[in-house]
């Protein structure tokens, strides 16, 4: 039985399909932020049945080349996954130890072999101060991948994701995933993936 399924869709509402360089988030001129190539958004529909989907979701991203330097943003109500898919994919990537959530840190840091990983959990962050205090402008702007649990609560400060997740509970216990590629990275991570 087939875990996962997929629906590719290309929003042409876009006009833009051409390359811009963007200098990284809100209100910070002259950030030093990786400039990435935008294009239309591409969107995945996947329908997670149970944890083992899941799972098979973060094993494929985590053979993807491009996830190195990736910036993904997972969406979702409570309880919707998001904390189990970063296990997953950081189990994955070969990350040791104890996997904690960084609800009230607010960024854990992890290695895999020959990886850095950025795990935020912005669902408590609500002074925009705490960007630049705490090195989060940092962070972001060096090499590895960032993973960012309730994005929107530090909307404006947060560069563009290459790649959102969004998860919805649903009423048979399933998942159900839209991936939504921005950038060109994420174009490459959602093309590895298997359909």
């Amino acid at each position: 039985m087939q875990t996962l399924f997929s629906r590719r869709q290309i929003h042409t509402a876009h006009a833009d399909l051409g390359k811009s360089k963007l200098t990284g988030p809100g209100p910070y001129p002259g950030n030093e932020l990786t400039a990435v190539e935008r294009h239309a958004p591409i969107v995945e529909t996947r329908l997670l049945r149970d944890e083992s989907a899941t799972q098979a979701l973060a094993d494929a991203l985590s053979r993807q080349p491009a996830l190195r330097n990736a910036r993904i943003n997972l969406r979702g109500s409570l309880g919707a996954g998001k904390t189990t898919l970063v296990r997953h994919l950081l189990r994955a990537l070969g990350v040791q130890g104890r996997i904690k959530s960084p609800t009230y840190a607010v960024v854990e840091p992890h290695e895999a072999p020959g990886l850095q990983i950025w795990h935020f959990d912005f669902y408590r962050f609500s002074d925009p101060r705490e960007w630049e205090d705490a090195g989060f402008r940092d962070l972001y702007a060096s090499p590895g991948l960032k993973l960012a649990e309730w994005p929107d609560q530090a909307a404006g400060l947060l560069p563009e994701a290459d790649l959102v997740i969004e998860l919805q509970a649903q009423a048979d216990q399933s998942r159900r995933a839209t991936l939504t590629a921005q950038t060109a990275v994420g174009a490459a991570l959602l093309q590895g993936l298997p359909t």
